[in-house]
């Protein structure tokens, strides 16, 4: 199992300097956001989860994080208003930005018209490959999610055929500590990305760093994706499995197992035993090895 650090108050990256772009940056203001979205004719979208991050120290310990240099191509989900758009253009080779907001991409295409390094792309983030996007090149995923996309975007890159070297993200904060749930309290979510990468908390954001301002705090993750999972076994039969036992997360093992795999009364048990797992243990409890030894046990049996 892969450690997961938890840094304190303090802890997270330095600020850096970095150049700026003079044409075209966004408003950094919420008077002037609400100015700049009145003249556009346009508002915050709740459907669309638009709260736009204003605060330039955040921003920049995002891009810190993902450590961006000329030679990288950056992916970012939901640009909004470029606020975050601009600092990954002033360190970044080429930045795609992928906006599902008619009305955005026209402001965001005005905004960079004179940045050759930036391309605003209006499309909705989970029907696009990212190959279709990035071809063959390696990239970084660097975004402020919208809160109702998290765990599709997630699954989305880290399960895709081409995966990225690395991403940071902002997620409510509930959201994160799910991900970044140790051994012995693990969950559905913190398996999904655990397996395919290294998550560690950036920093932490309060709600007021937003505009509209959320309900609830964030946190910034970078996820240090593995060049393959770290599990041997099929990650469709992994996780039709381990889907399974959280189906019914307050039952002990051997009943969701039984119930949701459809095994023959009594089976179960002597499955888990075989796996070397106590049946009266409950799901979240396993680790990711544990995991990977169930299924290939019940790979063996020919039941997954």
């Amino acid at each position: 199992m892969h450690s997961i650090p938890l840094p304190g108050p303090g802890e997270e990256p330095l600020d850096r300097r970095e150049p700026t772009i003079h044409r075209g940056e966004p408003p950094d203001a919420p008077l002037a956001i609400r100015t700049l979205l009145k003249d556009l004719g346009l508002r915050p979208r709740k459907a669309f989860g638009q709260n736009f991050l204003v605060n330039d120290d955040i921003l920049r310990k995002i891009a810190d994080a993902g450590e961006i240099d000329r030679n990288d191509l950056v992916l970012e989900i939901g640009p909004g208003l470029g606020h975050l758009t601009r600092h990954l253009a002033a360190r970044a080779g080429r930045v795609i930005a992928v906006e599902i907001d008619r009305g955005l991409v026209r402001a965001l295409r005005k905004m960079f018209q004179l940045v050759p390094t930036v391309e605003i792309v209006e499309q909705d983030v989970l029907e696009i490959d990212p190959v279709a996007l990035t071809g063959d090149r390696p990239y970084k995923v660097i975004a402020n999610l919208p809160y109702y996309i998290t765990s599709p975007a997630l699954r989305h890159f880290l399960e895709a055929r081409r995966r990225p070297v690395l991403m940071v993200v902002m997620v409510q904060r509930e959201v994160a500590y799910r991900i970044l749930a140790p051994p012995g309290n693990l969950n559905l979510l913190a398996i999904s990305v655990q397996v395919y990468g290294r998550p560690r908390l950036v920093a932490r954001v309060p709600s007021g760093a937003f505009y509209p301002r959320p309900k609830v705090d964030s946190i910034v993750l970078r996820i240090d994706v593995f060049d393959e999972p770290a599990i041997a076994v099929p990650t469709d039969k992994f996780f039709r499995v381990v889907s399974a036992g959280f189906a019914m997360p307050r039952k002990q093992l051997h009943n969701a197992l039984a119930q949701r795999l459809w095994m023959p009364p009594g089976q179960a048990p002597e499955i888990l035993r075989a796996a070397g797992i106590e049946p009266s243990r409950r799901a979240q409890t396993l680790s990711i090895p544990e995991w990977e030894r169930l299924v290939r046990t019940l790979e063996q049996r020919g039941l997954v």
